[in-house]
């Protein structure tokens, strides 16, 4: 997830454009490094429907820096999950739409993942993150802090109890961003 160092993830208008003017190559590596130790995307309605109109075609793209394009393949390849209540059908390749039941559906998924799959991991998908997090179903963050204030927007952490992580690695970047990863922990019972 990008964030902004006071904690937006867009601006009031969902404003999104802050987080690419800061994307570099290094960037680039390690997104492609964390999306290898997944094997689903999860999407909401909305990032998915961004990313599909995006992505497929940056693979033939020639005025696409190369970084990029190894990262369309393998986004392109990978299998995305899209939650969506309003969405009729997928036209990515490799998507499958689910509806219902978030916290049973991304349980399922989860014991599935325990059979040997890999993890899954969300893009984006600001709704669905907060539906996940007041259920309880986030089991890591990995957020890319950029170095700027937006002043207003759409916060990551809004209308949660307490939360403990634990730190588990961070990166420096050349463009002045951090990549923050933490996993999360039961908060103990006051």
């Amino acid at each position: 997830m990008n964030i902004t160092l006071d904690g937006y993830i867009s601006g009031p208008n969902c404003e999104l454009g802050w987080h690419c003017n800061r994307w570099s190559p290094d960037m680039g590596e390690r997104i492609g490094k964390e999306l290898s130790k997944t094997d689903t995307i999860l999407l909401g309605r909305i990032t998915y429907e961004a990313m599909a109109k995006f992505w497929p075609h940056k693979e033939t793209d020639v005025s696409c820096p190369r970084n990029d394009i190894a990262f369309a393949f393998t986004i392109n390849k990978h299998h995305k999950v899209v939650y969506s209540n309003t969405l009729k059908k997928t036209n990515w390749n490799n998507s499958t739409l689910i509806k219902g039941n978030i916290k049973d559906l991304i349980n399922t998924m989860k014991q599935l993942n325990g059979k040997g799959n890999k993890n899954i991991i969300v893009y984006g998908s600001a709704k669905l993150v907060s539906a996940l997090m007041q259920l309880g179903l986030i089991d890591e963050y990995q957020l890319w802090v950029h170095p700027l204030i937006l002043g207003k927007g759409k916060p990551l952490f809004r209308n949660l109890d307490n939360s403990t992580l634990k730190l588990l690695n961070i990166e420096v970047f050349e463009s002045g961003v951090i990549f923050l990863h933490y996993a999360t922990m039961l908060t103990p019972q006051e």
